[in-house]
C-alpha cells in the first residue's frame, strides 16, 4: 500500500499528531490487535447471543473462551455452545494464543477464538472532489486490498457518481486478489448533507442533483447491499473501530478539508441525530448574513475555516486580480507567504483559527466530549491549530472546577475515510451474516 501520509506536521500545544506509520492508526492498525468498540453499547442486549460475542472476538482479535465469558457475562455453557455453532458456519475458528506468564511452558499452548479471514468480505468508499479511494476488508477488520483514483474537480452528474463507485469498487477487489467477487456489504461516504436512514443525498457540494436516492441506486449498479453515509461520520467511525476512539465512551472528530465536518460518538454509538443527518458543525452559523457559504446561505463556520474561504481571502491578499490559480497552489503560496512572516497572510489564518475555535467551543458547550480529533488535508496548515486557537477554544468554554476538554491532532492519509466506510460495511454484514 502506498504511503498516504501527510507532510510533517508540528504538534500543537498540548495535542498530539498521529502518523501512518504508527501500527495504532487505522490504516496501519497491527495485524491481530481486533477492531471495533470495546465496549458494549448500551442497546447491545437487543443483539442476539451469537452477534454479541462475534462482536466481542473481533474486537479482542483473539481471545480464550473463559475470558470471553467473563467479558461478555454470558455463562461458559453459553459461551462453548454458541461458539461451537459460529465456527460450524464457518464465521470463526480457533488459533493457539501466546503462553501466560508462569504457566511453565508445558503442555498445549492455550486455545483461543478469533474471526475466520474467509469468513466474508465488505468495501468501504471515500467520494470527492479531489480523489476517490476504496479498500476490501475481512470481516476481522484486515486490509486486504485499496485503490486510490483521481476524481474531478467539477460538478458530477448522478451517473457519473454511479460510474465512478463501480470502477472504485472494482479496481479495489482487483487489488485484493478477489475480482467479479460479490461483497457481503458495500457502505459509501461523501461529503454534504446526508439522510442515512433513508439512502439519500439530500445535497452534495460537487452533485449537480439533489435529493438523490443514491443507496438505491447503488445497490442496483453494484448488486451488494449497499448503506451511504456523511464522510466526517465516517472518519469518526474509523477512529471507534481502528483508532484511540475503541477505548472512549465519547469523543468528537472534526475534519477540515474542502468543508469543515464532524462525527460525534455518544455511548459508544456514532451519534447522526434525531432524522439521520445532525452534526453538520460547517453549517452552524457564526456570523449573522456573513460570508457566502457552498451551501447557500451565508455566515457558516465553513465559509471562513475551509479550504475556498481560504483561497478566496488569499486571491485578495496574493493581489492576484481576475488571474485563475490553483486553488492549492494559492493556499500553500498563501502559508508560506505567512510562515516567512507576511502579516496580511498571518492574517487570513488568525482569523480562520478563531472562527474554528468558537466552532470547537461550541462543540464542548454542547455535548462536553471526552476529546476533540481534529483531522483532514488542512491541517498541515499549523495556524489552524495554533496554541491561539487553542487558547481561545478554552477560554470561550472555561467554567470553574471544569478542566479543559483535550485537543488532538490526528493527521492521517486519504484511506482513512474509506476504512471508516468499511467499519460501516462490517456493521451491516455483520447484522447480515451472524445474525
Amino acid at each position: 500500500m502506498p504511503d498516504t501520509g501527510l507532510p510533517d506536521t508540528p504538534a500543537a500545544p498540548d495535542s498530539t499528531t498521529t502518523d501512518l506509520a504508527s501500527d495504532t492508526s487505522p490504516e496501519h492498525r497491527a495485524q491481530g490487535t481486533g477492531c471495533g468498540p470495546l465496549f458494549p453499547t448500551p442497546d447491545s442486549s437487543a443483539k442476539s447471543t451469537r452477534q454479541q460475542l462475534f462482536e466481542a472476538v473481533r474486537a479482542a482479535g483473539a481471545i480464550p473462551r473463559v475470558d470471553l465469558s467473563r467479558q461478555t457475562g454470558f455463562s461458559p455453557a453459553t459461551v462453548t455452545q454458541t461458539a461451537a455453532d459460529l465456527i460450524a458456519t464457518g464465521l470463526i475458528e480457533e488459533t493457539d494464543l501466546p503462553r501466560r506468564e508462569g504457566d511453565g511452558g508445558r503442555g498445549r499452548p492455550p486455545v483461543g477464538l478469533k474471526i475466520r479471514p474467509c469468513a466474508g468480505m465488505v468495501v468501504g468508499v471515500k467520494i470527492s472532489d479531489r480523489s476517490n479511494s476504496a479498500v476490501v476488508l475481512d470481516l476481522a477488520g484486515q486490509l486486504l486490498g485499496s485503490a486510490t483514483l483521481p476524481a474531478p474537480p467539477t460538478a458530477r452528474s448522478t451517473e457519473e457518481i454511479l460510474t465512478e463507485a463501480e470502477v472504485l469498487v472494482q479496481t479495489a477487489l482487483q487489488d485484493a486478489g478477489r475480482s467479479g467477487a460479490r461483497p457481503d456489504a458495500i457502505a459509501l461516504g461523501l461529503p454534504g448533507m446526508v439522510d442515512f436512514d433513508l439512502g439519500r443525498v439530500l445535497w452534495c457540494p460537487f452533485m449537480e442533483e439533489a435529493d438523490i436516492p443514491l443507496r438505491d441506486l447503488l445497490t442496483a449498479r453494484l448488486g451488494a447491499p449497499v448503506r451511504i453515509d456523511n464522510d466526517a461520520n465516517l472518519l469518526a467511525l474509523a477512529e471507534l473501530w481502528f483508532g484511540e476512539g475503541r477505548g472512549l465512551d465519547n469523543f468528537a472528530v472534526v475534519s477540515i478539508e474542502h468543508g469543515v465536518g464532524m462525527g460525534l460518538v455518544i455511548n459508544h454509538r456514532l451519534h447522526r441525530g434525531g432524522m439521520g443527518h445532525g452534526m453538520e458543525i460547517g453549517h452552524t452559523k457564526v456570523q449573522l448574513d456573513g460570508a457566502l457559504c457552498r451551501c447557500g446561505q451565508r455566515g457558516c463556520l465553513e465559509a471562513y475555516v475551509a479550504d475556498y474561504a481560504l483561497v478566496r481571502e488569499a486571491h485578495t491578499a496574493l493581489n492576484l486580480g481576475h488571474q485563475s490559480t490553483c486553488a492549492d497552489v494559492m493556499l500553500e503560496t498563501l502559508y508560506r507567504q505567512a510562515k516567512e512572516g507576511n502579516a496580511l497572510a498571518r492574517t487570513i489564518f488568525s482569523r480562520a483559527g478563531r472562527y474554528l475555535a468558537v466552532g470547537l467551543a461550541n462543540v464542548v458547550t454542547l455535548f462536553d466530549p471526552a476529546l476533540i480529533l481534529l483531522s483532514g488535508d488542512r491541517l498541515r496548515y499549523d495556524f489552524l491549530y495554533a496554541e491561539e486557537v487553542l487558547s481561545e477554544t478554552r477560554a470561550l468554554t472555561h467554567r470553574p472546577g471544569r478542566p479543559p476538554t483535550p485537543v488532538e491532532i490526528h493527521a492521517w492519509g486519504d484511506l482513512v475515510w474509506a476504512r471508516g466506510a468499511g467499519a460501516l460495511a462490517l456493521e451491516f454484514a455483520t447484522e447480515t451474516l451472524v445474525g
